[in-house]
């Protein structure tokens, strides 16, 4: 059976078919160290994710331990007193988890600065997500007025990337 690949898409496909792809996808999690991973096959949309708590424990171990600064600390967690950009009318979101790069390659020009014109669809950055380099378009046609993350800064689902005006 391991020999044979397994198409969940089929319409004989059984539901234990799901199950063994959803822990393959679970198992890749653990691997990668990714939160959340999304996969379609044939028209099956399947999502993966697991809750981590370390933006609520990132505080908490900052005043453990004066001076120790994390590995990757997710910028909630950096400002928590700081503006809230999730709710703001031009906020462009990460479409996915992986690491953000503002620039084509390094060392290149960064694909926008503050201050930017910029039209719908204009390349803002660029998220790589398991190896796979993803351009993020604009949504809207505007200013960039602020960039909220640092090139080569992990991202998560959602989290707010740039401010357009």
């Amino acid at each position: 059976m391991a020999s044979q690949p397994q198409d969940t898409s089929a319409p004989n496909a059984k539901p234990g078919d799901e199950r063994e792809l959803i822990r393959e996808l679970a198992m890749l999690l653990d691997e990668t160290n990714l939160t959340e991973i999304e996969i379609e096959r044939a028209g099956l949309r399947l999502r993966v994710a697991r809750n981590i708590t370390i933006a609520a424990a990132a505080p908490a171990a900052l005043q453990a331990a004066p001076g120790a600064i994390p590995a990757v600390a997710p910028a909630s967690a950096a400002t928590p007193s700081g503006p809230d950009y999730t709710k703001h009318p031009g906020v462009v979101p990460s479409p996915m988890v992986g690491t953000a790069y503002r620039s084509p390659e390094p060392g290149a020009k960064p694909f926008i600065d503050i201050g930017s014109k910029i039209k719908v669809g204009d390349t803002l950055m660029i998220v790589e997500a398991m190896k796979t380099m993803n351009q993020i378009p604009s949504t809207r046609a505007g200013t960039v007025t602020q960039i909220l993350v640092e090139d080569g800064q992990p991202v998560e689902f959602g989290e707010p990337l740039v401010i357009i005006e």
